[in-house]
């Protein structure tokens, strides 16, 4: 497929080279998809455009204290088992040397860093083809793997008095590591895992303060991916299906006894306290009307999806958020949404990519017989 008006063009585009943007790339070579890169003038192409600088997905700016004996486990990659990795490295080190490697062993058309900018249809045709619109110029393509994840959208709650505050505020993705604030007092906001593994670090070198808007349900017993997985992937699915705004993990499961919770339940920085009303200067207005004064106030308050770059499609609904069926956007057949929803865990955004890969080969392969078929008639 080629390009028009010097814009390049690729058959299906991915956006987002994580784990759902590698295993749907995987998915488009087993397909028989050619490099838009290598081979565009090839019958089907694709291309991966990734904002990043460097393989690994969010995984690369992760908290540097964020060992690999922490996170909630990472599922191979299609086809590519993880190698034997320590404990307790770093999970911003691991999981991207993992990727890389991955991208080496597969060969992807990948160009990075190409930050997408908008995504509008070239015209009111809904089988036409899309303009993408990135730092790296212009492509054209006939479908869109979006695999953007969360991480570049934090969110960030709005507080009376927030701009006033004169000690420090941090998102989750800003975090590095406890050090910076020891012998403070923090205010950690937020009742998801990286709230709790922050609050357990911070605890043992700083006065820290727990603020949920609800309060935080922990369960005893581990996580079974065959019992309880199945379960939550079936109620985001169902809340995606229909529209409605898909929460956090925990939201759905709530949290475990960890080792780490436990650590920090031992040190009693697990005595939640309702959200504060206001932030003063000094630090924050209790529910009951007291005041606390705080150093710093961390919001591990989550993310939502990153999806602006798709807006000018019109995906969203009336409260806010693009319905899916599976992976795609019912809105527009040419979107499909990975690692978003029912697929953001990591064994999820798998699926998610072999899924979108195949329901967009049977549309692209209708039309292709649909104008197969249209020619011979006018023969």
């Amino acid at each position: 497929m080629t390009g028009t008006g010097g814009e390049r063009a690729a058959t299906i585009m991915v956006i987002g080279a994580g784990q759902a943007g590698l295993s749907a790339g995987h998915h488009l070579q087993r397909r028989g998809y050619a490099s838009a890169l290598d081979e565009p003038d090839a019958e089907r192409t694709f291309v991966m455009l990734d904002a990043d600088a460097a393989p690994g997905g969010a995984w690369q700016h992760r908290w540097e204290s964020l060992r690999m004996a922490t996170v909630n486990g990472i599922f191979d990659l299609p086809g590519f088992p993880q190698p034997a990795i320590d404990p307790s490295e770093p999970s911003r080190d691991a999981v991207p040397r993992y990727f890389a490697a991955f991208e080496r062993e597969r060969q992807l058309p990948i160009l990075r860093p190409v930050r997408v900018e908008t995504v509008t249809a070239v015209d009111d045709d809904p089988e036409g083809e899309l303009l993408v619109a990135s730092s790296a110029g212009a492509w054209r393509t006939r479908a869109i793997i979006n695999a953007t994840g969360t991480w570049n959208n934090p969110t960030l709650p709005e507080y009376p008095g927030a701009d006033a505050f004169q000690g420090r505020q941090l998102h989750t993705r800003d975090y590095v590591s406890a050090d910076a604030f020891a012998g403070q007092r923090v205010a950690v906001v937020g009742g998801g895992i990286s709230a709790v593994q922050q609050l357990e670090e911070l605890s043992a070198v700083a006065d820290t303060r727990w603020y949920t808007r609800r309060e935080p349900v922990f369960l005893d017993g581990d996580f079974e991916p065959e019992t309880t997985g199945r379960d939550v992937i079936e109620r985001v699915t169902a809340d995606a299906e229909a529209g409605r705004p898909t929460g956090s993990v925990v939201s759905y499961t709530g949290l475990l006894w960890t080792d780490y919770a436990l650590r920090a339940k031992a040190r009693g920085a697990l005595e939640r306290r309702p959200m504060f009303t206001a932030i003063e200067p000094h630090g924050v207005r209790e529910a009951d009307g007291s005041f606390t004064s705080v150093d710093a106030i961390l919001w591990a308050t989550g993310f939502r999806a990153d999806l602006r770059h798709l807006d000018p499609l019109g995906l969203r609904n009336d409260l806010g958020v693009p319905q899916v069926v599976g992976t795609r956007a019912v809105a527009d057949a040419r979107v499909h949404l990975i690692g978003f929803g029912p697929s953001q865990s990591t064994v999820g955004a798998n699926r998610a990519g072999r899924a979108a890969v195949q329901e967009l080969d049977r549309m692209l392969g209708r039309e292709r017989r649909s104008l197969a078929a249209a020619g011979a008639r006018a023969a």
